[in-house]
């Protein structure tokens, strides 16, 4: 009893953790002026790269700010303050612009920063938890990054601090994607590894199994050959094509197991009496991620696709879930 009341208690508290955050943003939302568009103006200015620096948490928070300007269009690199006195500030050319990130905005190892970077020329954009600290007041540009509490029990840990300076970092990088027209192709030649550049850059056509790849019947074909063709290419799913090669039907693992249950007799059964008739199917040219979508985004889910030939029909061949995610054939 009393650990299912500690469990109620932690929710409880996890809740509000989250809660508190989702204000905080809301409130920094709403705080969004000319500061932002200034930003905007100031780095798109500059043929170079942008500079990202802070300490501690807000050190954590401008590594992902730096990593989401590079992955969307303008480039951005880390400086750790600390290391940035002792050579680390060779990373400049003369006028990349610097974001600065610090809850206090009082932190040493940034303040003493400012005077070096103003001979870089660096234009300065602070996103600062204090619009009376000593960053706010040298800035170019100040984001405002102020919370009215953190959101943990005691009220001290970095949390909603970091969360809307993280939120703030984003909104940047979305306003210079739309001021850079920054597109989906664009963002794929920035990640061609990973799920994300796979679903994007690749299409069905380019992991699909091929039609001498997989099980494939006619209607008439009993079910126990059905099964056979099934456990020689194990992909979950056999087509039932006509004489000309056009998909009518689709037999899964499902099917299969559904029939055994239904019927006291299979050797009547043929594919057309088991089959799923005018199946969902893809072409080769859709991508990978509209693909997932497909199976993913309904009732219940899928895992196999059939892969038709978009004008005349015919059958190519299957796609899983499994090859979309894992690239295995």
């Amino acid at each position: 009893m009393i650990l299912a009341e500690k469990q109620v208690e932690w929710l409880g508290v996890a809740q509000s953790v989250m809660e508190i955050e989702a204000q905080a943003i809301e409130a920094a939302a709403k705080h969004l002026d000319g500061n932002l568009t200034r930003a905007v103006e100031i780095i798109l200015s500059h043929s170079g790269k942008v500079v990202v620096s802070g300490i501690g948490k807000s050190g954590h928070v401008a590594q992902k700010i730096a990593a989401t300007l590079c992955s969307t269009g303008t480039p951005a690199v880390f400086l750790h303050a600390a290391e940035a006195v002792h050579g680390d500030l060779g990373v400049y050319t003369p006028g990349d612009p610097t974001i600065l990130v610090s809850k206090s905005g009082s932190s040493e190892e940034l303040v003493r920063l400012t005077p070096i970077l103003r001979q870089f020329r660096s234009a300065l954009i602070a996103i600062v938890g204090n619009l009376e600290s000593h960053l706010a007041h040298v800035a170019d540009v100040v984001l405002d990054a102020r919370v009215q509490r953190e959101a943990d029990p005691l009220g001290i840990v970095p949390t909603a601090s970091t969360v809307v300076a993280l939120a703030l970092g984003d909104a940047l990088a979305a306003a210079l994607m739309v001021a850079r027209q920054f597109t989906e192709q664009d963002f794929v030649r920035f990640h061609p590894a990973g799920q994300l550049g796979r679903n994007l850059y690749l299409h069905v056509g380019d992991v699909m199994h091929r039609l001498q790849e997989i099980a494939w019947v006619e209607p008439e074909t009993p079910l126990r050959e059905v099964v056979i063709a099934m456990t020689r290419f194990p992909l979950g799913a056999a087509c039932v094509l006509d004489q000309f090669n056009h998909l009518i039907g689709l037999i899964t693992d499902g099917d299969v197991r559904r029939a055994l249950q239904k019927f006291d007799d299979i050797r009547p059964l043929r594919a057309k009496d088991v089959m799923t008739p005018n199946p969902i199917r893809v072409t080769p040219e859709v991508t990978l991620g509209r693909a997932a979508e497909i199976m993913e985004n309904r009732p219940s889910q899928i895992s196999v696709l059939p892969v038709v030939d978009n004008e005349s029909g015919t059958c190519l061949g299957l796609i899983r879930l499994h090859d979309i995610y894992l690239g295995a054939r």
